[in-house]
């Protein structure tokens, strides 16, 4: 029984009805189990789905936790257990199978939640969506004069050269307004200046976005041409780490196994198979193989060793990185949103999380507020290698400074760094992809699945499509191809490869000197 349904006993425990699948298309899928590295939202999707369908299934997770990077860390604090979430995960789809699997997993307990996320800017909340009125009453006379003005010389003055982001949105809406509104958040993000980032990624970020259309939409609505934002969300009622556990107990309910805190450390390869797969100082034999590890790793694992162009593409892949500084203060919330985004360039947070907002039975004192502090960064710099206990100094400093929180309220404060967070796309991005795919397909047992098992940007619902359309391939005999998943499909298949990628020269970082597995 998972620790939520220990503390909650009207959540439904009831385990899910094996509806078992005659004849699967795979021969011996019956027989073998198959293995499952990685516990996160695409692994346990698969898990659970085999599972379900009375096949033998085994999950190998290296944490202790099951999640990935959509795990909910969990402290005991004042009152109780207090829960914080990662990155922040808003469970919103198109994909219906997706959505019905949801209500599946969840039961009674998946809340619906209203969406509020501001701008922090110059020590005021702005509307985001921007507002007209907001936005003239928090800028004021004298900065709405200036930035109009600096938006007016940018269109009569020679535009000249274009070749970075800094260029190519000041030339369009002003030098004063890029300062104020892009430089800041843009230059967290990535890591790097503006003006060593791409023009032609800000045309495709910014596309169809003018200085008129954007006022346009805060004074008169949107109309229809620019995107809205949804109103509303899904959420468990403990964090999405609740799904992910109620997902493994599910699996070992159904006659699964979900192995916690067991690294695979090789895949054997002959005649284009996986015949074993080394964990936990066990051998086990598959039948197939679904992992949503991140192809660095598993390029790294296999034995033989791939050919050295695939090894040398697998170790030019890269990651955008993050952590997450928590922390639990006394007296009410700093404020109501479920994040805000911090553009003020004295400070290095990025994003800041009210995770109250998200669930209320996340902070179990009334009297506390509970906040995450992200900042973004690379594994192994000087941030990311930071003393936890320093990082709480940090972000204690920046609410100070932000005017948000003062330092006597801190009750208890720690420090999550989450690798491999974001991948990267850069110039080479497209052929080392090619490149690991084309020896992955050479291999008639394994499927990658996952926004790391694909080094894709994919979302919790996405990445657990990828590992449904691998369920479907091995029991229903479909032919998916798993790289072609993505709700989001314009984004990764209409759009040049060179377009996607925000960088001038992309950096070189620390993780990269690192062995492909270890």
């Amino acid at each position: 029984m998972s620790e939520v349904q220990k503390n909650n006993p009207n959540v439904d425990s009831t385990p899910p009805q094996i509806i078992p699948v005659e004849n699967p298309a795979t021969p011996g899928l019956s027989d073998q189990p198959t293995l499952i590295i990685g516990a996160g939202p695409a692994g346990l999707t698969a898990g659970y789905l085999l599972a379900k369908q009375g096949l033998p299934v085994i999950v190998f997770e290296a944490e202790d936790q099951v999640g990935g990077i959509a795990k909910t860390e969990v402290r005991d604090g004042p009152g109780g257990q207090y829960r914080f979430d990662l990155g922040g995960h808003r469970f919103f789809t198109k994909v219906k199978e997706v959505d019905d699997l949801w209500h599946e997993i969840m039961r009674e307990e998946f809340l619906k939640r209203p969406r509020m996320s501001r701008i922090y800017w110059n020590k005021k909340f702005l509307d985001y969506p921007l507002r007209g009125p907001d936005v003239i009453k928090k800028l004021g006379p004298v900065e709405l004069t200036r930035a109009t003005l600096s938006y007016f010389w940018a269109q009569i003055k020679p535009k000249g050269r274009e070749d970075t982001f800094e260029q190519w949105v000041s030339n369009r809406f002003g030098k004063r307004l890029f300062d104020l509104f892009f430089r800041s958040y843009t230059e967290k993000v990535w890591g790097v200046p503006t003006s060593e980032i791409r023009a032609e990624w800000a045309a495709q970020r910014i596309k169809g976005l003018s200085f008129f259309s954007a006022a346009k939409a805060a004074f008169f609505g949107n109309k229809g041409n620019i995107k809205t934002l949804i109103g509303e969300f899904h959420y468990p009622r403990f964090g999405p780490g609740q799904m992910w556990e109620q997902m493994t107990e599910d699996i070992e309910n159904l006659g699964g196994q979900v192995l916690m805190s067991t690294p695979v450390e090789k895949l054997e390869m002959t005649d284009g198979r996986v015949r074993k797969l080394h964990a936990g100082g066990q051998v086990y034999e598959p039948n197939q193989v679904i992992s949503s590890l991140p192809l660095r790793n598993v390029v790294g694992m296999a034995d033989p060793h791939p050919s050295p162009e695939v090894v040398a593409a697998a170790k030019g892949l890269r990651y955008r990185d993050f952590l997450t500084v928590s922390l639990v203060l006394d007296g009410q919330d700093l404020f109501p949103d479920n994040w805000i985004y911090i553009h003020e360039p004295d400070v290095m947070v990025g994003r800041i999380q009210n995770f109250r907002s998200w669930s209320p039975w996340m902070v179990p004192d009334p009297d506390k507020a509970c906040v995450g502090l992200e900042y973004f960064c690379f594994a192994g710099d000087e941030l990311w290698e930071t003393d936890d206990e320093e990082l709480v100094q940090l972000a204690m400093r920046e609410l100070e400074q932000l005017r948000l929180a003062k330092p006597e309220m801190l009750e208890f404060g720690f420090a999550t760094r989450v690798p491999k967070a974001y991948p990267m796309y850069d110039m080479d991005y497209a052929d080392r992809i090619k490149a690991i795919r084309g020896w992955l397909d050479g291999i008639e047992n394994l499927q990658q699945v996952g926004r790391n098992g694909l080094h894709r940007y994919n979302n919790s619902d996405h990445s657990m499509l990828t590992a449904m359309r691998a369920v479907d391939n091995l029991v229903k005999g479909t032919d998916h191809d798993i790289w072609a998943v993505n709700a989001e499909s314009v984004y990764h298949e209409e759009e040049k490869q060179d377009q996607q990628q925000p960088y001038i020269v992309t950096p070189e970082t620390r993780a990269q000197e690192k062995p492909l597995h270890e």
